[in-house]
């Protein structure tokens, strides 16, 4: 996360023109944001945004640490029986369909409701799908559950990321440590939601650990629909209006796409061991249709046109970073159920513990680099270079499973794992809330919330890989898996610092 250095700098909040909707930058100077310093240094409408980002977090990771699990394992245990390689599948896709739909909730906010809006009913999406998974058994209950988290999830995460944008004018040096403030909120509810599902569904069984999902994503809603007021009118401002005239073939193309799902589903062309490829494959569509409709608009200037240029570097670099991250909840998961040595002075800790291990380091680490890269200024690390480090980072984190590769069942020491996680937290940190500080900083300001939803499609890309590359793993045979993934990371990470001056050169005074 570069901050602002005086260097010229694309607005974040919507545009100037039409009906003149106020922008995050006058918001902040009307409102005194930028000698607000009532939350940790700073404004305090953050505090409202990072509590139900937090509790999403929670109710999201909480979900998700026994996801896979539900899955695969049998009836006898509470599960639905499913092969591995089937549930990795799904986790994967449904993964990457959380950030794909973030393309939906950003069109929404930009087009016709703004980013606040977009994010209460969001956050209302979530809970319900969460109460599905709880209450409604079997494949139904697994099938409603997930759409519905995936799309809030969607609408929720580009928006709150683009609401904290407004609460900051452009050259306000506190900026990036309020990304690194709102990612520490991300995380304390990433950690404590694996914790208290896992411990319900250890104890009474996986509905229950649901239902917590539910109640916290409840206490988040709640919370935010008191703070909610309070945020700048540029959360709310609709930057790019769709014309009235424009209401009914869009409606119109968002019933046929609906149908058209529903029909592959049907004939059999989507099936649940072919969805994370679909989703893949959707993906990459997207993007390159986003890129190109952003990029051969007439409502962006030269100036900006280079630094969307610019971005793609780092997107690419995104997708190979994330695509190996994901596994903590797909190979990693399964790793962790059936390799790792989870016993700790004779009690079995639950499996989701595991995936509360890399929250604890982001929670104590994500200070430490906010606190480094402002002290730093102007003398810290250029964006490209942190992405191309983190890709480096790691990959060699996955060279680390080598020592302990094709070893027997609870064979690899709950120790190594921490140790593991401890260097994919320090990768995350040169590129997620990293990603995040940036791309408000070169989009466009027709696009604000659409670039977003870029970045957050790269994480869609890595994710759906990541539950794609699961087929590939076999425990009996760890050593070519890891080895490649390592070096494909490392590569790409390399070829990035190596082609640093001409991406700096296109993100035009953008560090």
């Amino acid at each position: 996360m570069s901050t602002d250095d005086g260097v010229e700098q694309v607005p974040v909040g919507p545009p100037d023109g039409g009906s003149q909707p106020t922008t995050d930058v006058d918001t902040a100077a009307d409102g005194g944001a930028d000698h607000d310093t009532r939350f940790f240094g700073q404004p305090w409408a953050l505090a409202h945004v990072f509590g139900v980002e937090m509790w999403e977090r929670f109710s999201f990771y909480g979900m998700q640490g026994i996801l896979l699990i539900y899955m695969y394992y049998s009836v006898a245990e509470g599960g639905l029986g499913m092969p591995e390689a089937i549930a990795t599948g799904i986790v994967g896709a449904y993964g990457g369909a959380v950030y794909l739909s973030t393309i939906l909730g950003a069109w929404l906010a930009d087009r016709l409701f703004g980013s606040e809006r977009v994010l209460f009913v969001s956050a209302i999406v979530i809970m319900c799908g969460h109460i599905a998974l709880a209450l409604v058994p079997g494949y139904w209950g697994l099938g409603i559950g997930l759409v519905l988290v995936a799309v809030g999830s969607g609408g929720l995460k580009a928006n709150a990321t683009s609401v904290v944008g407004t609460l900051y004018k452009e050259d306000d040096p506190r900026r990036d440590a309020g990304f690194s403030l709102f990612y520490l909120g991300i995380n304390l509810g990433a950690f404590f939601g694996p914790l208290l599902t896992g411990l319900l569904q250890s104890t009474w069984g996986f509905h229950w650990g649901f239902a917590l999902a539910a109640v916290g994503m409840g206490l988040g809603l709640l919370q935010y629909s008191f703070g909610r007021k309070q945020l700048p009118a540029a959360s709310r401002a609709v930057p790019n209006p769709l014309p009235p005239a424009r209401y009914g073939p869009v409606i119109g193309i968002a019933i046929a796409a609906v149908v058209v799902v529903v029909i592959l589903v049907l004939v059999g062309v989507i099936r649940a061991d072919n969805l994370a490829g679909v989703v893949i494959i959707a993906t990459i569509v997207a993007a390159i249709a986003y890129f190109a409709v952003i990029l051969s608009s007439r409502r962006i200037t030269s100036v900006e046109r280079s630094r969307v240029f610019g971005f793609i570097p780092l997107f690419i670099v995104s997708v190979g970073f994330w695509s190996l991250y994901q596994q903590q909840f797909t190979v990693l998961t399964v790793y962790s159920d059936k390799r790792l040595d989870r016993t700790i002075f004779g009690w079995e800790m639950p499996v989701s513990w595991v995936q509360s291990i890399n929250p604890v380091f982001i929670i104590v680490l994500s200070g430490v680099f906010a606190a480094l890269w402002t002290k730093l200024g102007t003398r810290q690390p250029s964006t490209p270079i942190k992405f191309g480090l983190g890709s480096i980072i790691m990959g060699a984190a996955f060279l680390l499973f080598l020592p302990w590769a094709n070893g027997a069942p609870n064979s690899t020491p709950l120790l190594a794992i921490i140790g593991i996680l401890l260097v994919f937290t320090i990768a995350e940190l040169l590129i997620s809330p990293v990603g995040l500080s940036v791309t408000t900083k070169l989009a466009p300001k027709v696009f604000h919330t659409q670039m977003i939803a870029l970045f957050f499609l790269s994480v869609a890309l890595g994710t759906a890989l990541a539950g794609w590359l699961a087929q590939f793993y076999d425990p009996e045979n760890e050593v070519p898996y890891f080895t490649f993934l390592g070096f494909v990371a490392i590569g790409l990470g390399a070829a990035l610092l190596f082609a640093v001056k001409p991406v700096l050169a296109l993100m035009k005074g953008v560090r």
